[in-house]
């Protein structure tokens, strides 16, 4: 066989381990995110068990970048602490770490069965989650059908007369193979994928044992560099926990690297199969790093809070430029413009997100400083909300195709709602939450279930609604518009309820009705706004008639 066919087809197997890997993750983000993100919060109490909630959500994300992107904006948005941060994804690494070591077991009997079920889930019904669920199974299923091609289509590379000697160069350069490695791994954006790689190539005498340990620290090098890099342009609170993964587990593989140089440990001390020694020298190291990174974590956090914190003479002169993705010398390109633009209206999105999460915890405990950081939220859409609109406006100035300027259009309107929804949350909700608080005064059990079941259906509407805004799923939209009538049959319900309670002489309902019906409507109104972005795509696809659902 061909040198180029052998490396097609090699090309291909990664590729499909790549796309697999991803197929599972956003499967589970889509289905249970929500659920995920929210008992993540709710776990991270302290190290310990934020490194174990971190654990746990790597094992069912089968990424540590993710649990990166999902603990940075916790951070961000003030939920935990940064050295909180930093120790849950001490423990993300881990739990990914882990995943490939269930991996590596023969579970090829699997295949057929896992790709029958996804297929079965996903074409039996047309909601939401069964079809989540069959896109999981089926990942899971090329997932492992991925790892059989990488074996057959490595098995050629025995008999090359060129990478015996690319081998031999690195087994006597250690440093090269570590770097090689750490490239690897960043160009692939999956730690699991490129161990995986590795241990399959080490199955087939391709990577001898010497290499083993050298490539398995650059890789997790590598790994530990992507969720900086994707975070680079956040804001500064974002980027400490990535930053200090790096800081840690890169100092971590960086000193098992010199320890190795001068003490050359064999990787049959981790076992005598050279694929398993891949997938144990990477589940020890990560193991070592989270047992000896934990108690440093804070200490990290404040010297990384303290180095990005903004001078003090700077925020005398003013506030810091926005970074954007509205850049002016793309205008002349539209379909470049609109994707910019885009980038902008998600970031909206995530604030506006995290906006409507925290009001209920305003709600239910009143903390000033909560209140502040919401609100200079608001501030920051606002701004953000003022530049897509004058850069929306630009672009249509120059000639659009009626593809681009529906896109335009759509983009602008979904905008505007958003903002709306972040207008009412720190204008209405906040000061209702203030009101409560000022006046001491306290929902019954039965309308505050009510109130947090209602909120909980906004916030899973509005994450649907964000999503379209990237994945322009028609069946989404669908979903989307027609839970715009569950959502106003619990407000009619509720409404129901807390009457009957003001009739049965309910104390905590008669102080609190105001504030029940008030928050009922701003809830119902952010629903209404957030499920009216679907129209546009439902009606691209003739589903809306001009009221309701088809």
């Amino acid at each position: 066989m061909s040198g180029i066919v052998v490396f097609i087809n090699l090309a291909g197997a990664v590729a499909l381990l790549l796309w697999a890997t991803r197929m599972v993750r956003t499967g589970i983000e889509r289905a249970y995110g929500h659920v995920l993100k929210d008992k993540l919060r709710l776990a991270v109490g302290n190290r310990v068990t934020a490194g174990a909630a971190g654990f746990a959500l790597a094992v069912a994300l089968q990424s540590a970048t993710a649990v990166a992107l999902i603990v940075a904006s916790f951070v961000a948005g003030g939920y935990v602490s940064s050295g909180i941060g930093i120790a849950t994804l001490l423990g993300a690494d881990f739990g990914s770490a882990f995943v490939v070591r269930i991996l590596r077991h023969d579970l090829s009997l699997l295949i057929p069965i896992l790709l029958l079920m996804g297929t079965v889930a996903f074409r039996a019904s047309e909601t939401r989650g069964w079809r989540q669920a069959g896109r999981i199974f089926f990942g899971l299923g090329l997932l492992l059908l991925s790892l059989r091609l990488i074996g057959e289509a490595s098995d050629p590379l025995r008999s090359s007369q060129i990478l015996p000697l690319l081998i031999n160069y690195l087994s006597r350069d250690w440093i090269t193979a570590f770097l090689l490695s750490a490239l690897l791994a960043w160009a692939f954006h999956s730690s699991v994928a490129t161990i995986l790689l590795f241990a399959s190539l080490a199955d087939r005498g391709l990577l001898p044992p010497v290499l083993i340990i050298p490539m398995v620290l650059g890789a997790n090098f590598g790994a530990a560099v992507i969720g900086a890099m994707l975070t680079k342009n956040a804001e500064s609170a974002a980027r400490v926990v990535p930053l200090g993964n790096v800081v840690i587990r890169g100092l971590g593989t960086l000193a098992a690297l010199a320890v190795q140089l001068v003490f050359v440990v064999p990787s049959e001390l981790f076992a005598s199969h050279p694929g398993d020694a891949v997938v144990m020298v990477h589940l020890a190291l990560n193991g070592a790093v989270l047992l000896l990174g934990l108690p440093f974590a804070g200490v990290v956090a404040s010297l990384l809070e303290r180095l990005l914190a903004k001078p003090v003479a700077a925020e005398a002169e003013g506030p810091e430029e926005r970074l954007s993705a509205l850049n002016p010398a793309d205008l002349a390109n539209p379909k470049q413009a609109i994707a910019n633009a885009t980038r902008e209206v998600l970031s909206v999105c995530d604030k506006t997100e995290v906006m409507l999460n925290r009001i209920f915890e305003l709600y239910e405990t009143f903390d000033p400083k909560k209140m502040q950081r919401l609100e200079a939220l608001d501030d920051e859409i606002d701004r953000t909300h003022r530049d897509i609109k004058f850069y929306l406006a630009r672009i249509s100035e120059s000639a659009l195709d009626e593809e681009s300027a529906a896109q335009s259009q759509n983009l602008l309107s979904a905008a505007i709602k958003v903002e709306q929804a972040a207008d009412i949350i720190a204008q209405n909700m906040a000061t209702r939450a203030r009101k409560k608080h000022d006046r001491k005064v306290a929902f019954s059990d039965e309308g505050w279930s009510e109130l947090k079941a209602m909120h909980n259906e906004v916030v899973k509407n509005a994450r649907l609604a964000f999503n379209l805004l990237v994945d322009r799923d028609v069946e989404y939209a669908r979903q989307l518009v027609a839970r715009k009538e569950a959502v106003r049959n619990l407000v009619r319900q509720s409404e129901e309820r807390h009457l009957q309670r003001l009739r049965d002489g309910n104390i905590a309902s008669f102080e609190s009705s105001s504030l029940h019906i008030d928050t009922m409507r701003d809830l119902k109104e952010i629903n209404s706004l957030v499920a009216s972005i679907g129209y546009p795509l439902l009606e691209d696809e003739g589903m809306l008639r001009r009221s309701r659902l088809l």
